[in-house]
């Protein structure tokens, strides 16, 4: 059986709460009940993570490759734009990582048009809304290496 980490980053657990015109109503729960439920259809262990802290992203991150996961899909929030630390240990891990964004980053604030993780993963989503991370999963389940 496959893994996939499912790993959100800053102010994602306040989905459902924070600028719904944006973000929609579903929470974070039911999101990852969602993205768990698709993945057992296919076969695939869906195991959660979310924090807001750098750090902690970096650490799940590097503990991905030592567990042997398949492949990861993250929303980074707003550290896709500055963390450098978070783009150096995706480049670090063999891991292949899809950056999925709910909405589109690109026609946003000026700020969130860059992405210091994207040339470090295997690809980005945005603009989707939350069948973005739907379609990460489907990648990384018919991901030819």
């Amino acid at each position: 059986m496959k893994k996939v980490l499912l790993m959100n980053g800053v102010n994602l657990n306040r989905l459902g709460k924070r600028e719904p015109h944006i973000y929609g109503y579903t929470t974070l729960d039911e999101l990852e009940e969602r993205v768990i439920a698709r993945g057992k259809k296919a076969d695939i262990e869906v195991i959660t993570f979310c924090s807001n802290f750098e750090g902690e992203l970096v650490d799940r991150l590097h503990l991905a490759e030592d567990e042997g996961i398949d492949g990861i899909i993250f929303n980074p929030g707003a550290f896709t734009h500055y963390s450098h630390a978070i783009g150096d240990a995706v480049a670090s891990i063999t891991v292949p990582v899809v950056e999925v964004h709910i909405s589109n980053i690109h026609a946003r604030e000026a700020f969130r048009h860059h992405s210091v993780i994207a040339p470090h993963a295997a690809g980005q989503l945005c603009g989707f809304g939350l069948y973005g991370y739907e379609m990460a999963l489907d990648y990384l389940m018919n991901r030819e290496v």
